[in-house]
């Protein structure tokens, strides 16, 4: 929910390059670029491949919102790593552009401006762009030692840096949207849970109405007339019928499987096949609860759970099944295991939705937090990018969107260990993103705990 929320809310949009071959447009896309890493310039941020240490721009803006926003956009981010952009072109300019911009009139209202925001921010950089930088000749010295440079072109490249500044939008929706999301696609993991556990009702009265069904067709063999009721009695799955739990679940959540024969007959029959039925049938005498709930286990790991048909019957019925099948599968193993281990006639308790109220906010907390924390995680994350060894072109966003999970829950969580935070941010990686990413996540994360601790925010081990 987190990489939706992160990759869909766009606070500025960075415009494509125009497919046309004028040079006019060709070198306002350039300058437009350039003037957008120049800002950053003039807030004191750092961009990459520059040639000269960061200016030391007054704080505020060096902390504005926008110019923080504006350095963790990804498109953006792109093009500070390219060899061929020409900020450098600029760099005669800068302190000369800094001293007009923080003398203006327009710098003198800003900083008088109390709780500044991205719109104070976008508002007081739009009047910058066409007050200072568009009327300063030492810009537009720095600009023409680009060999397509055009007047046309710089006053297309600064009119499309306003447009951008002011494509920042109120992502407030979104983010409702994306906890409203969040809330709902528990819900459906928990629904998953149940759904998966009415799977051995559903397909012990199939394998009944089959063995009946037998019964009275046209010459029924011996074998068809007193079948072996060992599979159908089971007592785990009679036990499991008289949950009132799954019962109470089911009157205010109602589900069946009674749309889905195809997929109750495929796993039945993979059932009658599978090594763990026959052992099971092959046996004598009377079963136990345990006996019963451990045939169901290995039916749930050997056959169900893997089962192709499952998977495509689940990424039908909801966009959120296929990725909670194994957390859910792992749940309902251990409800197997549970209704194994007590006697015959005791009731067991379902898995509740959540262990206790921490649990139950641990979710949205974190996502809440991990969205507020984003422009901070960026930096750190780029901060040891550009000091490793990785190709920082191959950085997926799935990658910035584990890492600023994982650093925000190093933070706000310091009753979960550091180890156990790496182990499950790492293993999100291997499943959800590139096949390196695991290794990659693991080196970074390292470098920021190192330093997060040497400056004294981290304190937990």
């Amino acid at each position: 929910m987190l990489y939706s929320y992160l990759l869909t809310q766009s606070e500025f949009r960075i415009i494509p390059a125009p497919e046309s071959e004028s040079r006019d447009q060709r070198y306002a896309h350039k300058l437009y670029l350039d003037t957008l890493l120049l800002i950053l310039e003039l807030s004191g941020w750092e961009v990459h491949n520059r040639s000269r240490l960061p200016l030391a721009a007054p704080a505020p803006l060096h902390d504005s919102k926008m110019a923080r926003s504006l350095h963790a956009n990804q498109d953006l981010h792109s093009v500070m790593m390219r060899a061929d952009n020409g900020i450098d072109n600029f760099n005669s300019c800068l302190d000369t552009l800094l001293d007009a911009v923080t003398t203006s009139s327009a710098y003198r209202s800003y900083i008088r401006t109390k709780d500044r925001d991205i719109p104070e921010d976008v508002k007081f950089w739009d009047i910058i762009l066409k007050t200072v930088i568009a009327k300063s000749p030492d810009f537009e010295a720095c600009a023409r030692k680009d060999p397509e440079f055009t007047l046309s072109g710089m006053e297309k490249g600064l009119a499309m840096a306003s447009e951008t500044l002011n494509s920042y939008g109120d992502t407030r929706r979104m983010f409702k949207e994306a906890s409203v999301a969040l809330g709902k696609s528990l819900d459906k993991a928990y629904e998953l849970y149940h759904a998966l556990l009415m799977l051995p009702l559903e397909l012990t009265q199939l394998q009944s109405m089959r063995l009946d069904d037998a019964k009275h067709k046209y010459l029924p063999t011996e074998q068809d007339l007193n079948p072996s009721m060992r599979f159908v009695d089971n007592k785990f799955v009679q036990a499991l019928g008289e949950s009132t739990d799954l019962e109470e679940y089911l009157k205010d959540n109602p589900f069946s499987w009674d749309n889905d024969p195809l997929l109750l007959k495929s796993l039945l029959d993979k059932i009658l096949e599978s090594e763990a039925y026959k052992e099971y049938m092959a046996g004598q005498g009377e079963t136990t609860l345990a006996e019963d709930a451990e045939l169901w286990r290995k039916l749930f790991r050997q056959v169900i759970l893997p089962s192709d048909d499952l998977a495509e019957t689940l990424e039908s019925k909801s966009v959120y099944w296929n990725d909670d099948l194994d957390i859910m599968g792992t749940f309902v193993l251990k409800t197997v295991k549970h209704f194994a281990a007590v006697k015959e006639g005791e009731s067991v308790s379902l898995l509740p939705k959540f262990k206790d109220k921490e649990d139950e906010v641990f979710g949205p907390n974190l996502f809440v937090s991990a969205v507020k924390k984003r422009d901070m995680c960026r930096e750190l994350i780029d901060k040891f990018i550009n000091q490793s060894t990785w190709d920082t072109e191959r950085l997926a966003f799935m990658d910035i969107v584990i890492m600023t999970a994982a650093i925000t829950e190093l933070l706000d969580y310091p009753a979960i260990p550091i180890p156990v935070t790496l182990n499950e941010y790492i293993e999100i990686a291997n499943s959800y993103s590139t096949p390196r990413s695991g290794a990659f996540i693991n080196g970074i994360l390292y470098s920021v705990i190192n330093h997060l601790k040497e400056e004294g925010k981290l304190l937990k081990k």
